[in-house]
């Protein structure tokens, strides 16, 4: 059992290698927002490794360098957030059902929208120690990169930041292509799903909303539609 959670992680390692270095460039321009909003390079380091989410982040700097109160910042960052509790009630179900529940609180403080996709990308049931794999390298090259944003990040032409992040979405691709060329019903849900994202900025009032409530939205959507058109038995999914 040792032997196999030992090959579980470093398969996670390995995997978490482009992550690393997609979140290593992206959290440079974080590490930007964190120095206008007053953070050392040691204090962004800090929240980002304790606080791996993104655009929530994003949104606490800006909330910090506008001088907003606690509450606010916590309304802000449950709102922004939201979307990792539909992440994790799937993995919940992505893991073996004797998971204890200590392995699961410690998935649960790392479930970002990359390590969620690459997790449920594996086949069969998932080894939690293939997540903590993912975990140990990506969550150090979004702290890093924080670090390195508030030390450097404006010395760098913003099209040059902006051309290292494109490397997480070549990361997404890998992820969402190989299973959607084995399942038809699977590439016609991404199709659908990347239309309704896009049109979701458009229509009014929806477009109003934050990224997460329309993550959120869309999922439940997508997510309820495909469960009733095309429901997987679970000797299948097993």
């Amino acid at each position: 059992m040792i032997n196999e959670n030992k090959n579980w992680f470093l398969k996670g390692l390995r995997d978490g290698i482009p992550i690393s270095l997609g979140y290593l460039a992206v959290s440079f321009t974080l590490g930007i927002a964190a120095k206008n909003a007053g953070f050392t390079a040691f204090q962004a380091m800090l929240t980002s490794l304790t606080n791996n989410a993104s655009a929530g982040q994003f949104a606490g700097f800006t909330l910090v360098a506008a001088g907003a109160g606690y509450l606010e910042l916590a309304v802000m960052e449950l709102v922004a957030n939201a979307r990792y509790l539909l992440m994790s009630c799937a993995m919940s179900q992505k893991l073996h059902p004797s998971t204890s529940l200590f392995h699961r609180l410690l998935i649960s403080f790392d479930v970002t929208d990359e390590i969620f996709g690459v997790s449920m990308s594996v086949p069969g049931k998932l080894n939690p120690f293939y997540t903590y794999g993912l975990i140990a390298i990506a969550a150090p090259g979004w702290a890093s990169g924080t670090y390195l944003g508030v030390l450097m990040g404006n010395l760098l032409p913003v099209n040059v930041v902006r051309a290292l992040s494109v490397g997480l979405y070549g990361m997404f691709l890998a992820v969402i292509i190989p299973p959607a060329r084995k399942s038809k019903v699977l590439a016609g849900v991404i199709f659908v799903s990347m239309a309704a994202s896009f049109a979701f900025t458009k229509l009014p009032l929806i477009a109003d909303l934050s990224t997460g409530t329309r993550t959120i939205l869309l999922t439940v959507l997508l997510a309820e539609g495909a469960a009733v058109l095309f429901p997987v038995k679970e000797d299948e999914e097993a």
